[in-house]
């Protein structure tokens, strides 16, 4: 696939341009700064962007900023984010925007390096790659009645790994279960929510983002 990197730690850019090489991709561009992101994708959008938050010249939103601005010019270019911290406001702007193809990850991640290539594939391919830590404290900001109360821990368990955009295979795999099993627990989540009547739209989606806005 063809990869655009925007990271301004030299030593960060340089290691995930060597990786991404090895494993057989083709690293269009490397840049430092959200500004020379926007302007690589505009002169040859990449199949997917890899990009950290925090860049140049305040360190503070300047590449989530840059994402969601690719996702909105170029809904066909997927878009992977790099974060030491969870950045809430930005990640829910990610995981509730139209479309796959999207993905959130802590720094941590990419030291695991089968989990970032895997996540990588995931947002390529059109699907999404959300970090366990990233949902979790998404779902920990409600204040107010918390609809997660309704599921059992085991629903829980499949809506986090809904949220992070396994599929139901995907989600059987990790949690050692049968993929029946996952699908009843996924009927119930649905069920809790009153979505089970819904149609025009993403049962799955709207069961992850009912709890992101509750």
């Amino acid at each position: 696939m063809r990869v655009m990197l925007a990271e301004d730690s030299t030593l960060l850019r340089e290691g995930l341009v060597r990786l991404l090489a090895e494993e057989g991709h083709e690293v269009v561009a490397a840049v430092g700064d959200a500004d020379a992101l926007l302007a690589a994708v505009a002169a040859d959008p990449p199949d997917v962007v890899v990009a950290d938050v925090r860049m140049p010249p305040t360190h503070t939103d300047e590449g989530v900023r840059a994402a969601l601005e690719i996702r909105r010019r170029w809904p066909g270019v997927a878009v992977l984010v790099l974060s030491q911290y969870v950045e809430q406001r930005y990640a829910t702007d990610l995981i509730t925007g139209e479309g796959g193809g999207v993905g959130y990850l802590l720094k941590d991640r990419v030291g695991q390096i089968d989990e970032f290539l895997d996540a990588l594939d995931r947002v390529a391919a059109g699907g999404a790659a959300f970090d366990p830590e990233v949902v979790r404290r998404l779902l920990a900001r409600s204040t107010r009645t918390d609809p997660l109360s309704r599921l059992t821990p085991r629903e829980r368990d499949v809506l986090g790994l809904m949220a992070q955009g396994h599929t139901n295979a995907s989600i059987a795999a990790h949690l050692h279960v049968s993929q029946s099993a996952v699908e009843k627990h996924v009927n119930q989540i649905f069920d809790k929510l009153d979505l089970t009547g819904t149609t025009g739209f993403s049962r799955r989606v709207l069961a992850v983002l009912r709890y992101l806005d509750s």
